[in-house]
């Protein structure tokens, strides 16, 4: 019995010794997964993580945007120099003993530039990864199955009607073959423009997929202008976008502005919805305005309900308008599917915002904190003549997150550059000699040799007439060089 024991005994310590290695922690190696588990997980595991290196060499700061020294005192610092294969001598705290490093203001919104761009970049790619990525091997083309297109189509579930067919194909191809390049500059711009769109259409309880109406509108530029005159990423026309209250001046134009204008566009889609109950119908009276949808229904006759029974009667435009809108849903989100790459965004992903309320030029800003001023532009679209007119109230600036605290610190000397980027607009002040006065509705011109009033008129889009009625010019063929002339807005 004894022997018996000692035996069962010895067998048990040799198989605890044999496996628990496999069950250790610390420098002790992991247990192996088995191949059926690796078998369904090892590829996408490893793609996986692929991406995630890929993404990390992609975003990693370069050497001078922080120094190691700004690093938390909670890391080894002479670790980063060591070859991964060697161990430190001794264990690293886990808490440092020295008293860790304050940080400046201007490195930690470096920090936090950093933080938020790599957040918005792995948010987008994450989405792809975990809810559209299904299926990364196969490169579809333009021969593909209609099958695919329809099932694919069903898969985004959205109170937004997106049926397939011939039409609608045809966009799909367009998208997803000869406009390849357009699709990728919009994902691009889409990590900075969807969250601000995205945003708003939540709060108005909205569908979301109607982020991909300023795709097709302007392809996410809050610049676009069309030939009729519509502004912007909504491309809204002059009434409509005084309509929904955005301010339309020499100054300011919201339309151009992403958050006012998406705002302004919720409203207005709020109120198409209302009218047909139907987001298709609301899409294409967004397009060509609710009278010529109205007048489809009429042509149509009585059992006209969808835009597909009056597609035939619609403007030509808004005809493809509804399936460009499907085809760009669809190509943005199966655009790893069809081989599209994100090209290069150009626009910082980490901003923030300064409140500002006196008269600013962006060259101040630019000139001061060494900023591209197209940088400026490109977060600041409203303000069409790089003029921030902050008069009797008070506006937003956006600038990049990593010099927010650089602009605080060196705002004394941004506010003093006024009178060499605003000199036009200055007027002594009646009350107070030492203080500038900031007229903006008018600006004072000084007449340089060889000018005229034809070439000056032309200069800030005026008539002859206007300049001579605003300064009572009885000859106006008499000017004179260094004479000052009061040109309004």
């Amino acid at each position: 019995m004894n022997r018996l024991f000692i035996a069962s005994v010895t067998l048990l310590a040799l198989f605890l010794g044999f496996v628990s290695p496999a069950y250790g922690d610390g420098d002790q190696p992991q247990k192996p997964r088995s191949k059926f588990i690796q078998f369904f997980t090892g590829n996408r595991d490893e793609k996986r993580a692929e991406k995630r290196k890929k993404r990390t060499k992609q975003l990693a700061l370069p050497n001078d945007t922080i120094p190691v020294d700004t690093l938390p005192a909670i890391i080894d610092r002479d670790s980063l120099a060591r070859p991964e294969t060697e161990q430190p001598d001794q264990p690293t705290p886990y808490f440092s003993e020295e008293e860790p490093r304050v940080q400046s203001p201007e490195e930690l919104d470096s920090l936090l530039s950093c933080l938020n761009s790599n957040n918005t970049v792995a948010s987008f790619e994450t989405f792809f990864d975990d809810f559209i990525d299904l299926d990364t091997t196969e490169i579809l083309t333009s021969s593909i199955p209609d099958s695919v297109y329809e099932a694919r189509l069903r898969a985004i579930f959205s109170p937004i009607g997106m049926p397939f067919n011939p039409i609608v194909k045809q966009y799909i191809i367009a998208y997803t073959t000869t406009k390849k390049a357009t699709v990728s500059h919009v994902l691009a711009r889409s990590q900075y423009y969807f969250p601000i769109i995205e945003n708003e259409l939540i709060i108005n309880h909205m569908p979301l997929e109607l982020r991909m109406l300023p795709v097709v509108e302007s392809a996410l530029s809050p610049i676009a202008r069309s030939r009729v005159g519509a502004m912007g990423l909504w491309q809204f026309m002059y009434g409509t976008g005084k309509h929904y209250g955005m301010e339309i001046t020499s100054f300011v134009d919201q339309r151009c502005d992403p958050v006012a204008s998406t705002r302004a566009a919720c409203r207005y889609l709020s109120d198409l919805y209302d009218i047909y109950g139907d987001w298709t119908l609301a899409i294409a009276a967004y397009n060509c305005g609710p009278g010529n949808v109205n007048k489809a229904f009429k042509r149509a006759g009585e059992e006209a309900r969808t835009y597909w029974d009056i597609y035939p009667y619609l403007p030509r435009e808004t005809r493809g308008y509804v399936p460009s809108f499907i085809a760009a849903t669809y190509a943005y989100t199966y655009h790893k599917q069809h081989g599209i790459d994100l090209s290069e965004t150009h626009i910082p992903l980490a901003t923030d915002t300064i409140v500002v309320d006196r008269v600013m030029h962006l060259e101040q800003i630019s000139s001061t904190i060494d900023i591209p001023i197209d940088i400026l532009r490109r977060l600041n679209p409203q303000y069409t003549r790089d003029i921030i007119p902050a008069l009797d109230k008070r506006y937003v600036l956006v600038l990049p997150q990593s010099q927010i605290a650089k602009y605080l610190d060196k705002q004394p000397e941004i506010m003093a550059k006024d009178t060499t980027y605003l000199a036009e607009y200055l007027e002594p002040s009646n009350i107070d000699k030492t203080k500038q006065v900031f007229n903006l509705s008018y600006i004072t011109h000084r007449v340089k040799s060889g000018e005229n009033l034809g070439i000056i008129a032309r200069k800030y889009g005026v008539t002859v007439k206007q300049i001579v009625r605003w300064n009572n010019l009885r000859n106006p063929n008499s000017l004179r060089v260094g004479q000052q002339l009061e040109i309004h807005r």
